[in-house]
């Protein structure tokens, strides 16, 4: 008889341990991204900045690799429309991806950054992309997304090439509803 009050506790602490490691789960994102904003790691960009007119450092150029990829849930089709640039640091530069939603339904996106080798993103400034907010597009609908950036002359010497990863996500269930319903 003491062995049901036994099995009722252990469920009841099996139920709690599940609940929280779900709950875990879900912080899991935002903490990694606080931790990666302040530790530099992963290669996360934190924004937009005003543009900074620097002095061009033209005795040096760095290799620039944009590199498109999918989530494997995003049914889209998504590309850079220049896999590689040179520029001098100080430059800044304008570069387009293509996005075509091959879906028979409107959906919303949201592209998400990375750069390597993780210690040259706070050199990479922006003051535009199409990461900084989602991107709506109707069925069959196609567009391309530009972004404007330059990498600091502070950049360290031994960088020489800088990998620019943008993942697209199928953001539609998060997505502002004004922007889907501006879709339809």
């Amino acid at each position: 008889m003491s062995s049901k009050p036994n099995v009722a506790k252990s469920a009841i602490k099996h139920l709690f341990v599940a609940l929280a490691m779900f709950g875990f789960g879900f912080a899991l994102v935002p903490l990694y991204d606080v931790f990666c904003e302040i530790t530099g790691l992963n290669g996360k960009v934190t924004g937009t900045v005003e543009k900074v007119d620097y002095t061009v450092d033209t005795s040096r150029t760095v290799t620039v690799q944009l590199l498109a990829s999918k989530n494997a849930e995003m049914p889209w089709r998504f590309m850079a429309l220049q896999e590689q640039i040179d520029l001098h640091p100080g430059e800044w530069k304008q570069i387009g991806f293509w996005a075509s939603n091959t879906t028979a339904s409107d959906m919303v996106s949201q592209a998400v950054p990375s750069i390597t080798p993780a210690r040259a993103a706070e050199y990479v400034q922006k003051t535009e992309c199409f990461c900084f907010q989602q991107q709506p597009l109707a069925a069959g609908e196609s567009k391309q997304m530009n972004m404007v950036f330059t990498i600091s002359p502070e950049l360290p010497e031994d960088i020489q090439t800088v990998s620019m990863v943008y993942t697209l996500f199928d953001a539609t269930e998060f997505a502002d509803p004004e922007k889907v319903a501006k879709l339809n």
